[in-house]
């Protein structure tokens, strides 16, 4: 019997840079593939069954944390991230075939994607006026309808080959050194195997606001040698300053100084959700501190019982 065909979800529409990343997944290209206008619509779909997974955007290196992945995943029904994939953002300015980039007088794009490659329109198309739509790969689309009156797109490489216009200048993002990271989502099921170079991100809670409590939360990962990737507050939505953290941290939910930590945040937090132990895109793996590998615990473990049970 043949398995049947997996089914991805994404944050879309088709072209989108969320698309692009989707494509880099391991067997995406034999998979069916159902675009969603929203991170809300895409985790639903998972959540629901309609697909198998959902891939969406979580951070940007230069514009920070996707609050509507984070607050969907913190208040939502619960999911697991099984996945992460990191994608180069790189825009391309992209026309209708025959167009010269003397002759571009009116662009179009998504409003971060203009932020992000401001200074170079301006040195370079300085006498174009720029247009904004609700995403790069629509603006893309609107440049193929030689009806638009739109000169150029400002877009993902896929977005201007699936729609056939015209590269006309490649990687014009102000920074170039800009990623995003995206997460693919499952319903929840046991977690994976560790693989030496893991990540585990969770959401937590605190009891009582009061002097020392974030501190009180992050001595539980300090004090068993458990490294941070990212700590950003959100919104609990409950009172003007009261706040979450998302946090990501090195390692895997089976390794025993990670395993620890989250026993110890168990006891001093309100809540904490768990949002998966997955392998890093970047497969770098964490510096071990003496007296904090797996076998260390275990040795640890093994003297108290011993102390407990001398016989």
């Amino acid at each position: 019997m043949q398995n049947p065909t997996p089914r991805y979800g994404y944050f879309g529409p088709e072209g989108t840079f969320t698309h692009q990343a989707l494509l880099s997944v391991p067997h995406a290209d034999r998979a069916e593939q159902t675009p969603y206008l929203s991170v809300a619509a895409c985790l639903d779909a998972v959540r629901d069954g309609e697909v198998d997974a959902g891939l969406v955007p979580i951070e940007n290196s230069v514009e920070g944390g996707v609050s509507a992945t984070l607050d969907n995943l913190t208040y939502g029904r619960p999911l697991m991230i099984t996945r992460e994939v990191l994608l180069p953002v790189q825009f391309t300015l992209f026309a209708r075939p025959g167009t010269r980039l003397d002759e571009v007088r009116c662009v179009v794009t998504h409003p971060h994607a203009a932020a992000q490659c401001r200074d170079w329109l301006a040195a370079n198309v300085p006498a174009a006026t720029i247009t904004t739509e609700g995403s790069t790969a629509a603006a893309a689309a609107a440049v193929a309808d030689p009806e638009s009156g739109f000169d150029a797109a400002v877009c993902s490489q896929i977005a201007g080959e699936l729609h056939k216009l015209t590269p006309l200048a490649t990687e014009i993002a102000d920074n170039t050194s800009a990623v995003t990271r995206f997460i693919l989502l499952r319903r929840p099921a046991p977690v994976g195997r560790p693989t030496g170079a893991d990540k585990t991100s969770l959401v937590l809670f605190m009891k009582i606001d009061h002097s020392g409590a974030l501190l009180e939360l992050l001595e539980q990962f300090a004090s068993r040698g458990v490294n941070l990737c990212r700590i950003e507050s959100r919104p609990t939505k409950t009172a003007l300053g009261s706040y979450c953290f998302a946090i990501d941290a090195e390692g895997h939910i089976d390794d025993e100084r990670l395993a620890e930590a989250m026993m110890g945040l168990h006891r001093v937090s309100a809540q904490v959700i768990f949002l998966g132990s997955y392998p890093r895109a970047d497969a770098t793996q964490p510096d071990i501190l003496a007296g904090t590998t797996n076998s260390d615990y275990t040795a640890a473990r093994d003297w108290l019982n011993h102390l407990r049970n001398p016989g």
